[in-house]
């Protein structure tokens, strides 16, 4: 099972799951807890190969697939005792959270999808193969570094890049080649969710500053009557660790709102 962290306010209160993206681990969700607490039971996991999930045993071998991905975090809802939940992605969590509405509707409470990833334009496409095809033959935290550079180039985005490089280098090699190649199954799913809205209220919340990710999500809340858009100024890829309070002020209205 993965491992995770429960913050329990009490035991009728609604919950919170917090899932973060590739290279990091929970702990990138450090400047949400005390906001969040306040209100709600809170649980993060750590995915596979990733934080203390590192040395995390799957039953499948080979290629990870996003179903399975998700699945872990049923198990430990299951192990948990927690019937349904709010879900907080970042990054490539929030297509991990996003496929979880789509296969466990009654699960899912609500969706905030910070520095969504529901398309790769030409750019991270080129950068992804690039990864594919290099990842046996250069050292995977070069090419870490490389993209996360990429995605995060701007001073004001020096924090999250490092703590994401810094979360980076506890993975394994073959880890990273792992969840490489499932980059690469990417684009089928996220044009899937382009086209079909889900039924759970969504919020996506974006940087003004994320140029890789942030076109098509201002095209696709264009269409889902069910999706609302925040932009943050001034701010990347990774929101919530950029713009803690502006991140944390709009997640915590629209989750009130719902009630």
């Amino acid at each position: 099972m993965l491992h995770y962290k429960t913050f329990i306010l009490r035991d009728d209160a609604p919950w919170i799951t917090f899932v973060h993206g590739a290279g990091g681990s929970s702990t990138i969700w450090f400047k949400q807890i005390k906001t969040f607490a306040s209100e709600y039971n809170l649980l993060m996991v750590d995915l596979r190969g990733h934080g203390g999930s590192k040395d995390h045993k799957t039953k499948q071998k080979g290629r990870y697939s996003f179903s399975e991905i998700g699945d872990d975090i049923i198990e430990v809802m299951e192990h948990a005792g927690i019937a349904q939940s709010h879900f907080v992605g970042i990054s490539l969590g929030t297509v991990i959270i996003r496929d979880l509405a789509e296969r466990y509707p009654d699960r899912v409470s609500s969706l905030v999808m910070g520095g969504a990833v529901m398309k790769l334009n030409l750019r991270s496409r080129f950068l992804m193969n690039i990864a594919r095809l290099s990842k046996s033959v250069i050292p995977y935290m070069f090419l870490y570094s490389f993209f996360a550079f990429i995605v995060m180039p701007k001073k004001n985005h020096k924090e999250s890049r490092l703590l994401f490089i810094n979360e980076a280098k506890k993975l394994y090699q073959k880890e990273f080649k792992k969840w490489v190649t499932l980059f690469t199954t990417l684009n089928p799913l996220v044009a899937f969710f382009r086209m079909k809205e889900t039924h759970v209220r969504t919020l996506y919340i974006m940087g003004a500053e994320d140029y890789m990710f942030l076109p098509a999500i201002q095209k696709l809340t264009g269409h889902h009557r069910n999706a609302q858009l925040h932009i943050i100024p001034d701010c990347g890829h990774v929101v919530n660790v950029e713009q803690p309070d502006v991140f944390n002020r709009e997640v915590f209205s629209f989750l009130q709102k719902g009630k």
